[in-house]
């Protein structure tokens, strides 16, 4: 079998794709899969079914099985539910690939666009029970051997992006880094909502559709959009990074969930009277490509 699965190059390919490690990497592997295997990524109606149609490989099979039955839930409507929406999505984070993910489910055709090149973000998300859930129905494990396997259920953004592209690509995401979004050019004549890109001559800037979903962060806000922030009471957060080099001291570090004032009162009533001043938790986390300490 190993060496059956070895003489493919489509085989070779998925297993780099599923390895990739950067998002440049991930876009790469997957461009080549899809010419290997002679099918067209625009064609988000059908893509998903002729990949899994043409890549007859042991290892993409148990992946198809959770998407397919992510897809079955009653709510797509076979994938039928949004088929008519054309939808433009900014900002490739965890939000915005998540969202596009969902609208491809629906059926829709979806374009998401983000004007960075690379994933470079570290630092460590604390995930709830929900939200593991989920990611495991989208192939989370599949993606990253390691996702919640230690005693933490915590992911880095860097790590989470990266499972979300993947899945976003195999269910027919068009996704486009290293563009600028400037602003949406309203319907004229045949043309419906566009939006305007720097570069100018890049082909989504011709592409036209009827729902536009913002996942760009706070600091950035189209117009003609109001922005809403709910800010919780003043404190100070200070993260350090340190590059994880896998000793055997590093692997014996504790990972703790956090220490809640609530839960350890004389811990932080102590802090309180040698610093002077109230902590709400400490956290302390470990993850594959830093320390991160809360």
């Amino acid at each position: 079998m190993a060496s059956q699965d070895s003489s493919n190059p489509s085989h070779a390919t998925f297993d780099l794709f599923v390895q990739a490690q950067s998002c440049q990497d991930v876009k790469l592997h997957f461009a080549e899969l899809c010419r290997q295997l002679e099918i067209n990524s625009k064609d988000f109606r059908n893509f998903y079914n002729k990949l899994k149609e043409k890549l007859n490989y042991w290892k993409a099979k148990t992946l198809w099985t959770k998407l397919d039955k992510r897809a079955s839930h009653a709510d797509y409507q076979q994938g039928k539910a949004c088929k008519n929406n054309k939808c433009l999505v900014l900002g490739a984070g965890p939000c915005g690939l998540r969202t596009a993910i969902e609208l491809a489910l629906l059926g829709a055709q979806v374009v998401l666009l983000e004007k960075r090149e690379s994933f470079s973000r570290n630092n460590v998300l604390h995930l709830w029970p929900y939200t593991i859930y989920d990611l495991r129905g989208l192939g989370a494990k599949k993606f990253y051997g390691k996702f919640c396997s230690g005693a933490l259920d915590h992911v880095s953004i860097r790590q989470l992006q990266l499972i979300l592209l993947k899945a976003s690509l195999l269910l027919g995401v068009e996704v486009h880094t290293g563009v600028e979004f400037e602003g949406l050019v309203d319907p004229s004549g045949e043309n419906g909502w566009m939006a305007k890109l720097q570069p100018r001559t890049h082909p989504a800037a011709s592409f036209q559709f009827d729902v536009f979903v913002s996942a760009g962060g706070g600091r950035f806000v189209p117009d003609g959009f109001k922005h809403k922030e709910l800010r919780g009471q003043l404190a100070i957060g200070i993260t350090a990074n340190f590059i994880n080099r896998n000793t055997a001291a590093e692997a014996q570090v504790a990972e703790i969930s956090g220490v809640a004032r609530i839960y350890n009162q004389k811990f932080f009533q102590d802090l309180l009277s040698q610093t002077g001043r109230w902590l709400t938790q400490k956290r302390v986390y470990v993850c594959s490509t830093s320390a991160v300490h809360l």
